[in-house]
């Protein structure tokens, strides 16, 4: 289009656009005149007429002039009546101008056209990666979407806030396409970049990648010195030698038979492979197959340089799972056994430092690598276990950190804790913890809280001495990450009792109290954790009283964090089981935010706060009362039992034992509907909400008709089956249940049918024999077989058995030790007799 006025030359390039019927100006060519501008500069004018009119003054005034002489001509045709009217004039004149501007705004989209099919050179605008045989079709399909203007790019002219949301939205239109979206990988950092702010170093590092694709040997490696003198670790470098297609070179070069090519392309990869959209060009231009390669090369330079730049590009599912497929595993574990296999014959000093060092770029690697379960799985089918252990016991420091970095990791894996105390790896962890390198301390503390879930390995700790320089680690409070690893050792460790009275004698616990606050969440997750295991000890609950710590522990109750919600629910429980603990955690309405967590979304923190509201419940003063302030408390509590999770029915079973001591509350509980949602759950083989469904069954009889109410829902019949579990916690739970349901003489009918006197006689029979019969149990057991033995239904036999002289009062007898034995033989006798009739 022609210049508009007297205004700057430059005006001549801007275009305009019409979008939506709206015309707007645009920011123009950039000043290196490749690349446009469609951001719109300036306001939206409803048609081009009046933008012209109003953008350029010349344009203006001749349109004036050219409205004067129309308004003449008007004035004119007034005096003659037979022409036609001016509104007829001024439309015809309107019609034309308009006719003229849509020419002149073709031409110019015509324009566009044109500037358009001008190759856009690559710039730090884009932030998407692409390979290298994609790269044209990339840049021609971003030029139709400019054309529909999907994509806005940002020039020098433009404010750097709307330059940031457009570089924002091109990330988020590729990153939907992508097809990586569905990987671990890092997102992309937003960043913004004009090509008039680039460095002089960015055109630099273009023309030395020039002479990398066209010079010869002696070229290439001085090219690649050249580049290397660069500072790689800066961005724009980085994006430099990608932007020019030089990644493509470098990993060309790596498949040269030139070592010296490798190496300073090795060189370079590994400084630029640090950069998340780097490792993703790499993994897509095959560069892992070529490195992977490079690890069986007798030169040890190289194979460092090969495992480093794995190590740093292998952060994410593809590249881990490229380095698997091509057999990188296996070779970067024979990296760490290479001592035995060198060859070149070199000085022992410096034959010693390399090997180290190979050894140590391998272990990288493998850390890397140990990030996905088939990997680990690969380490140890491939040895791993066993080098890495030998590495362990090495000086170097800097060895040790991957080392223990990749135990870290492989830890999380049942086979790999078997085999890391096989090893007897956890000796070295305990040392290296003395070590003053806060790195590895952190690692091998990780570690220990890795492997600390088996109780075996929890002994070795405290058998090598781990536990106190643990809690000596805890006064250090700047490194939060190695605080984080410290604290989670010292949890996972205080679930097995003796740690826990080194842990007090270490005055570990009153440090754990003082770190309840202003802590990040990862800490206080494993300071809650141990805290709770800590206060399942009756001197430690005390302490964490004296020391403060209830209220800390009270006001985490409001968090949303899962994993702490869970802990503290647990340490709260823990200290409640103190009658002056409970009394502090009531004063603070603990009780009601424990309630509360009852509407998590989480199972498990549902389930946790279950838990802690047993005790709670059980040491509470006027516990009746406390729970029926809560509105809508016990109704709550009813609709959890329609749950699917196991756990969380058997601790809400659990906390309906509790609330059912009191009669009101278990009047109000059966009015919501409990026994028939408590009979539903009888069918199940889970021997933990067994038990506690058994006695929630249990307390809620003692109201009203409920016993009968559990006979007409089929609960009795499945709680038979309950005596033939292996644990003895389910059966005098059991026993209890059906000594109160056979209070009904149709639940007692239903016990015979379901061989109810069977199973409880062998049983008790194997278990008076073992001694593994309680008092309590012995009494239930008692009055249950009387009242089964005098229904008039039953087998003569088995009234007549049941009827042996003082078979019933001896059953529970509590006689002197020395009668105890003549009537041990008498209640044997008769029983063996009974068992007799039944089996």
């Amino acid at each position: 289009m022609h210049p508009l006025g007297k205004q700057s030359p430059f005006i001549s390039c801007l275009l305009i656009l019409i979008v939506l019927f709206r015309v707007f100006l645009n920011g123009g060519k950039t000043h290196d005149e490749e690349e446009i501008n469609y951001e719109r500069k300036g306001a939206i004018y409803k048609d081009l007429f009046t933008f012209l009119k109003e953008k350029s003054a010349k344009f203006s005034e001749n349109m004036s002039k050219q409205q004067t002489r129309v308004n003449e001509e008007q004035q004119k045709e007034k005096d003659q009546p037979h022409e036609a009217p001016k509104k007829e004039e001024a439309d015809a004149l309107r019609r034309a101008t308009t006719g003229s501007g849509k020419n002149l705004l073709k031409n110019q989209i015509n324009l566009g056209k044109n500037q358009m099919t001008k190759r856009l050179e690559p710039s730090l605008n884009w932030k998407t990666t692409v390979d290298s045989k994609d790269r044209k079709t990339l840049q021609r399909d971003t030029q139709e979407e400019k054309h529909g203007g999907k994509l806005e790019k940002s020039a020098p002219s433009v404010s750097p806030g709307r330059a940031h949301k457009s570089a924002e939205k091109i990330e988020e239109i590729v990153s939907e396409s992508s097809s990586e979206s569905e990987e671990d990988e890092e997102p992309p950092d937003h960043r913004q970049e004009a090509n008039a702010d680039l460095p002089s170093e960015y055109w630099q590092i273009q023309k030395l990648v020039k002479y990398l694709k066209g010079g010869n040997q002696t070229a290439t490696v001085i090219a690649l010195c050249s580049m290397k003198d660069f500072n790689l670790a800066q961005e724009t470098c980085q994006l430099a030698i990608r932007d020019v297609g030089g990644l493509e070179v470098l990993i060309n070069l790596l498949d040269t038979d030139e070592v010296k090519c490798k190496i300073g392309s090795l060189k370079i990869l590994k400084e630029i492979s640090h950069n998340p959209q780097i490792r993703r060009n790499i993994v897509d231009l095959g560069g892992l197959p070529i490195m992977v390669n490079i690890l069986d090369s007798p030169h040890k330079s190289l194979k460092c340089l090969a495992a480093e730049t794995i190590a740093n590009v292998a952060k994410f599912k593809r590249a881990r799972r490229a380095v698997r497929h091509h057999g990188g595993i296996t070779k970067l574990v024979a990296l760490l056994d290479c001592a035995q296999n060198a060859t070149e014959p070199v000085q022992s000093s410096l034959y010693d430092e390399r090997d180290v060092e190979v050894a140590r770029c391998g272990a990288q690697a493998l850390w890397s690598c140990s990030k996905s379960y088939a990997n680990k799985e690969a380490i140890r089918k491939a040895g791993g276990i066993p080098l890495l252990a030998r590495l362990l016991k090495t000086s170097h420091e800097n060895m040790l950190i991957p080392v223990v970095g990749t135990l870290q990791e492989c830890a999380s894996e049942e086979n790999y804790r078997a085999a890391i105390k096989a090893e007897r790896i956890i000796e070295n962890l305990v040392k290296n913890l003395n070590s003053e390198n806060e790195q590895l301390q952190e690692h091998c503390a990780m570690a220990i809280y890795q492997c600390a879930e088996d109780e075996e390995t929890r002994d070795l700790v405290r058998l090598h001495g781990g536990l106190k320089p643990l809690a000596s680690l805890l006064n250090n409070t700047d490194n939060k990450k190695r605080l984080a690893a410290v604290t989670g050792a010292i949890w996972k460790c205080s679930i097995s009792k003796e740690n826990v009275t080194k842990f007090r004698e270490y005055k570990a616990i009153e440090t754990l109290v003082g770190l309840l606050t202003d802590q990040p969440e990862e800490v206080l997750v494993n300071v809650v954790g141990a805290l709770g295991e800590c206060c399942q000890e009756y001197e430690n609950r005390v302490l964490v009283r004296k020391c403060g710590g209830i209220q800390p522990l009270v006001n985490l109750l409001v968090g949303i964090n899962q994993a702490l919600l869970v802990n503290v629910t647990k340490a709260v429980g823990a200290c409640a089981v103190e009658s002056e603990s409970m009394m502090i955690i009531d004063r603070l309405d603990g009780v009601r935010l424990l309630w509360s967590l009852l509407k998590n979304p989480h199972p498990d923190v549902k389930a946790s706060a279950a838990w802690a509201l047993c005790p709670c419940i059980q040491n509470a003063k006027d516990a009746g009362e406390m729970v029926r302030s809560f509105v809508g408390g016990l109704e709550l509590v009813v609709n959890l039992l329609k749950s699917d999770n196991k756990e969380v029915l058997a601790s809400v079973c659990a906390a309906i034992t509790n609330i059912a001591k009191d009669q009101e509350n278990l009047a109000v509980i059966t009015d919501h509907g409990v026994v028939p949602l408590l009979s539903k759950l009888a069918n199940t083989n889970n021997d933990k909400l067994r038990r506690h469904l058994a006695e929630a069954i249990s307390r809620c009889c003692m109201w009203g008709r409920n016993r009968v109410a559990f006979g007409e829902h089929k609960a009795v019949a499945p709680l038979v089956r309950y005596l033939k579990s292996n644990d003895t916690n389910v059966h005098r739970a059991t026993a209890q249940a059906l000594y109160q349901l056979s209070e009904d003489a149709d639940n007692c009918i239903t016990m015979h049918e379901n061989s109810a006197v069977k199973v409880q006689l062998v049983d008790f029979v194997v278990s008076y024999k073992l001694g593994k019969c309680g008092l309590e149990r012995n009494r239930n057991i008692k009055v249950l077989l009387k009242r089964i033995f005098e229904h008039k239904k039953l087998p003569h036999c088995w009234v007549t058995a049941a009827a042996e002289p003082c078979v019933i009062k001896d059953y529970a007898a509590e006689e002197p030790c020395g009668d105890r034995i003549f009537l041990n033989q008498r209640i044997e006798n008769v029983l063996s007799k009974i068992s007799h009739y039944i089996i």
